[in-house]
């Protein structure tokens, strides 16, 4: 029981936290200088908190005695451990169960009407794409006759990067090849993955902060994670530019755009670019993110794990 108090204790406060993993002045030092490593923090920020409420009804369930034999009986013969496992009878335990079901088929439902909502809307904007654009060989994207400049990508199978002739008559060449590699490594790097995850959890648990701040912060970061790849092979300042044109050019519903309402934000980031992290840096985020997810099993192994050592040890010769 005390396990599962430690998960419930970290759920809630995790949730209903002001400020995520990547708030306030410390997403200014870290966040926008590694938003990869942000991205994969607050994904496993979100997972840990699901995980910690399944751990815990299973910790309710399922007391750490009953781990430590079953954990016995497992290494000896698995047949065993399936044969000699029991329900669990106490209301509690089958309360816990209930919830963790509850929980999962909530979780499953809302992702799967994320995929399912996000894909007929990417399948009728690639037919309304294949009626009235043009793919440009030389630009690699699909050309839109439309006034405004707007420029993004639908992701999916057969992505696409669109641009619009608006965009191209306002855009210099150079700024025009900057914004399509932007759009590119949205689609390289199946950035639409991580905010169907992240609109999946808000959606799921839509009363709870730290679920909606993840969502805004990874749509967010996904925009300056796409910069940083596109500047490895052109200027900031064509980046910078191009963002100042296309700030006030949404994109579609289920598109990723490079204009937006971080535009502005971002331009500020490419002329005045951040030193990346170090490598002591690097190694705490990465340590935090494994703690993220794994600390929500250690806390649920541990008693079972004691349990099993403190009525078995004296099994275990030493040759």
């Amino acid at each position: 029981m005390t396990a599962a108090a430690v998960l419930v204790l970290y759920a809630a406060v995790a949730t209903t936290a002001p400020r995520g993993p990547g708030g306030g002045a410390g997403r200014s030092r870290w966040a926008e200088r590694a938003p990869r490593l942000a991205i994969a923090v607050w994904l496993a920020a979100c997972a840990s908190v699901v995980a910690s409420t399944l751990l815990a009804a299973f910790a309710v369930a399922v007391p750490a005695p009953v781990v430590g034999h079953r954990l016995a009986e497992f290494f000896e013969v698995c047949a065993m451990l399936l044969s000699g496992w029991r329900a669990p009878s106490s209301p509690g335990a089958w309360a816990a169960l209930s919830f963790a079901g509850l929980v999962v088929a909530r979780v499953v439902w809302c992702g799967a009407a994320v995929l399912v909502e996000a894909g007929r809307e990417r399948r009728r904007h690639k037919e309304m794409l294949d009626i009235l654009g043009r793919h440009d060989g030389e630009l690699g994207a699909v050309v839109l006759d439309h006034g405004e400049a707007v420029a993004y990508c639908v992701p999916g199978r057969r992505g696409r990067a669109v641009i619009t002739t608006g965009a191209l008559r306002s855009l210099a060449p150079e700024q025009v090849a900057a914004v399509l590699a932007h759009e590119r490594a949205h689609l390289r790097g199946r950035h639409h993955l991580a905010l169907a995850a992240a609109e999946a959890l808000s959606r799921a648990f839509f009363r709870l902060p730290l679920f909606a701040r993840a969502r805004s912060e990874i749509a967010r970061l996904v925009e300056l994670l796409a910069d940083d790849v596109a500047a490895r092979g052109h200027s900031r300042a064509h980046i910078a530019a191009a963002l100042v044109r296309l700030a006030t050019g949404p994109a579609p519903a289920s598109a990723l755009g490079a204009g937006g309402e971080t535009a502005l934000i971002r331009v500020r980031r490419m002329l005045g670019p951040a030193h990346p992290l170090g490598r002591g840096e690097r190694l705490a985020g990465l340590a935090a993110l494994g703690a993220l997810l794994a600390g929500p099993a250690a806390v649920v192994a541990v008693p079972g794990v004691s349990s099993f050592l403190a009525h078995h040890c004296h099994t275990i010769s030493i040759f």
